[in-house]
């Protein structure tokens, strides 16, 4: 039954991805990237991992996804507004995605793992309490870093959006 419910799940996950990606409606991909979202919640619960599910329910499908689509709204992407790429561009991003692709590639090969051994330490991760201390204790700079992350975003995407008035 589990692994029934972990293949479905699954087929969900990567089905919606390629949506996701090969959608020509930014909405559409957006609504996809949201269902693609909830699978992987669905994965969470399956690791027994409540909260964990919860806070990427809301976090991701919630606020970042509101954050693209009024991105996607502010910026007025149209069919007619864009221009086609030169052949030189498409050769760049091609060759830019070989090289990035070889580099991750070549991570996964050569890489090892950090922890010899696991130690079990006995703390309950799953306790909102313990998680809290560690998150707000342990890692508070990296938390503040993905937040001024989010912010500056946030204000790119406002400028990107804004119109230059001409004067005269």
């Amino acid at each position: 039954m589990i692994l029934t419910l972990f293949y479905i799940l699954s087929a969900i996950t990567l089905a919606t991805a390629f949506l996701t990606i090969f959608s020509k409606n930014p909405i559409h991909s957006a609504i996809y990237l949201v269902l693609c979202f909830f699978s992987i919640a669905g994965h969470y619960l399956m690791f027994n991992a409540q909260f964990l599910a919860i806070v990427h329910v809301i976090v991701y499908s919630g606020a970042i996804m509101i954050l693209m689509l009024f991105t996607i709204m502010l910026m007025n992407l149209n069919k007619e507004d864009e221009k086609n790429k030169t052949l030189l561009s498409r050769i760049a991003a091609a060759g830019a995605f070989g090289l990035v692709a070889l580099v991750l590639i070549a991570t996964f090969i050569k890489s090892h793992a950090v922890i010899a051994r696991y130690d079990v330490s006995g703390k309950d991760y799953q306790s909102i309490k313990v998680l809290g201390q560690v998150l707000l204790n342990d890692y508070m700079v990296p938390f503040e870093f993905a937040s001024i992350l989010l912010l500056v975003s946030m204000i790119g995407a406002v400028l990107l959006s804004k119109k230059e008035h001409i004067n005269g």
